[in-house]
């Protein structure tokens, strides 16, 4: 048996195929936006969720965590989608379990950064196989602002509250970064008003990102406004064979 593919991979093209990276500040409707996902289930590592009807697990410790990925992975169920609300509580989880394993009070207290890479391998472990089970996967974080230093001075990025480390993981698995944020209108009378969008571009001033070149720059924070512009057909992209004059 040969492991090398004699054809050539089709790209995904259902949201229920996808790994989201969905991030903003509190109560800007993140959770909402991830219970429209096909067949969601929600593995809820923290509260928040009291004004929605969905399906859920609550998550109070990784051994919980990982007994229902181990259920969602034996397929005996009709979820397409699965949310991890948020993964910043995971992460907690994660570093009390090696923590407890290994009796320390702190990941640090293990010698020469042993601690760290353990609570990092774990996740990244646990998270990688739960992104290749065949469902969606909707990860769900806070936002914090990251100050940057560059040659010309400081700058200021919003980003993920993740540590670097496991965010740097998480982001590299996902196929769309989705800034939730909240945006002020002003109308010709002059009046304010705020205005829920999904940004999904990389910029200088927040973390985003669409790998299916799907989406426009700004979405109104709305699951069906979000489904039409998914699925709008990709822009062509020019024949790299094609030579130019």
């Amino acid at each position: 048996m040969t492991l090398l593919p004699k054809e050539k991979s089709v790209p995904k093209q259902e949201l229920s195929d996808l790994t989201v990276f969905l991030y903003g500040p509190p109560k800007a409707g993140k959770s909402t936006m991830a219970s429209g996902f096909p067949n969601a289930i929600f593995l809820a590592t923290e509260a928040g969720l009291n004004s929605l009807s969905t399906f859920k697990v609550d998550i109070d410790s990784w051994e919980t965590l990982l007994e229902a990925c181990r259920e969602l992975a034996e397929g005996k169920h009709g979820f397409r989608t699965v949310v991890l609300d948020t993964v910043d509580n995971a992460w907690f989880l994660c570093r009390r379990h090696v923590c407890e394993k290994y009796k320390v009070d702190f990941e640090g207290d293990l010698s020469y950064g042993k601690g760290h890479s353990l609570v990092l391998n774990e996740f990244t472990r646990v998270v990688t196989k739960l992104s290749m089970l065949p469902f969606g996967l909707v990860l769900i974080s806070h936002s914090a602002v990251q100050e940057i230093q560059t040659r010309t001075g400081a700058v200021h990025k919003i980003v993920p509250s993740l540590p670097e480390k496991p965010r740097k993981v998480l982001l590299a698995l996902s196929d769309m970064i989705l800034f939730c944020d909240l945006e002020i209108v002003r109308s010709d009378e002059g009046k304010q008003t705020i205005r829920r969008v999904i940004r999904t571009q990389p910029s200088p001033n927040y973390e985003a990102g669409d790998r299916t070149g799907r989406l426009p720059e700004v979405i109104d924070l709305d699951y069906r406004k979000f489904v039409e512009a998914f699925g709008r057909p990709a822009p062509a992209t020019a024949n790299p064979n094609k030579k130019t004059q």
